[in-house]
């Protein structure tokens, strides 16, 4: 399994929209074929601070993801609203096997 876990500071002033934009991605991205999990989490301390944690059966899965519609719309709208660069990082997903 392949997982990466983003990391994301979203201006304040767009915390709502960042939020609405990514729940149409995260529909999407359920749907994939090799899709696992996607997983949309905010801080409790920071509600700018959010992380999403996605798990796909493969690299390649993974990699077409950032080829889907939902995904590209999502990227181009938020990227104004980031209050820093988000952050990707990938794992190898040990347990559960998947």
């Amino acid at each position: 399994m392949h997982v990466t876990i983003v990391q994301v500071e979203v201006k304040p002033a767009y915390v709502q929209d960042f939020i609405n934009a990514t729940r149409e991605n995260h529909l999407g991205s359920v749907k994939e074929d090799g899709n696992r999990r996607f997983d949309v989490l905010q801080s409790v301390d920071d509600p700018t601070k959010f992380v999403l944690y996605e798990a796909y059966a493969s690299a390649e899965a993974a990699a077409a993801h950032k080829n889907t519609p939902h995904y590209l719309k999502w990227r181009d709208a938020v990227a104004p609203w980031m209050a820093a660069p988000r952050v990707g990082v990938s794992h190898k997903g040990l347990f559960p096997a998947g």
